[in-house]
């Protein structure tokens, strides 16, 4: 057995320089993907955000869009109700045998009418107020003298403008539109011809005098 006292245990060595310098750049190194890492995050979190306003507004922007549309049909198809009622359809009855024909909307309450025939018949305008008639005593004789000559029997249209008043509520409104008055000359013994009325047809919504002497040249019948 030795003697000499037991050896103590080696204790480890100062780690060197070099070993210090790569641990603190590993650190480094970690620390740097770390904040790599969540500046990842951040700018994921980021896009995502913008997206989500984008989406918000692009979805507010399609609503209102939709409305504004809605409104605008809406109000268009008001105002195309508002104009359609406005309108006068006259309807037609012949009275006393054809000499004349009653004339009536079936919507409106009219008041007053005018009417304005071709210039080339050389007529002024008529007016009527309540008792709303045309009266074929007002144009007979010119038709008849265009068709002297000709069959005794004969039917054609005349085109008038008609001019109607009436009361909507609280407005006052005018309606003008170009009708045909379809009228029927007879032959009848010992008396000559006579001319009648059948009735009323609307040809065209038109207030134009110069529409209406276009129509006539068509319609005028032929010497």
């Amino acid at each position: 057995m030795s003697d000499s006292p037991p050896s103590e245990p080696a204790k480890d060595a100062d780690p060197s320089p070099l070993s210090r310098m790569d641990t603190a750049a590993e650190r480094a190194v970690a620390k740097a993907e770390a904040a790599a890492t969540r500046r990842r995050w951040i700018t994921l979190a980021e896009v995502l955000a913008i997206a989500g306003v984008a989406i918000a507004a692009l979805t507010l922007w399609t609503n209102w869009s939709d409305r504004r549309d809605q409104d605008a049909a809406r109000k268009a198809e008001q105002a195309e109700q508002a104009h359609a009622a406005a309108i006068v359809s006259l309807v037609a009855t012949p009275i006393d045998s054809g000499a004349a024909l009653a004339l009536k909307d079936p919507a409106h309450r009219i008041q007053s009418m005018s009417f304005t025939f071709p210039a080339e018949l050389g007529l002024s305008s008529r007016n009527t107020v309540v008792d709303t008639r045309l009266e074929a005593n007002w144009f007979a004789g010119k038709i008849l003298d265009l068709t002297d000559g000709g069959a005794d029997e004969a039917e054609g249209r005349l085109p008038v403008l008609i001019t109607s008043d009436y009361w909507d509520a609280d407005q006052h409104r005018t309606d003008t539109a170009i009708y045909d008055v379809v009228w029927r000359i007879e032959g009848r013994l010992l008396r000559g011809r006579t001319l009648r009325l059948k009735g009323l047809v609307l040809r065209e919504r038109s207030d134009s005098p110069k529409r209406l002497n276009a129509l006539w040249a068509r319609e005028k019948p032929a010497n």
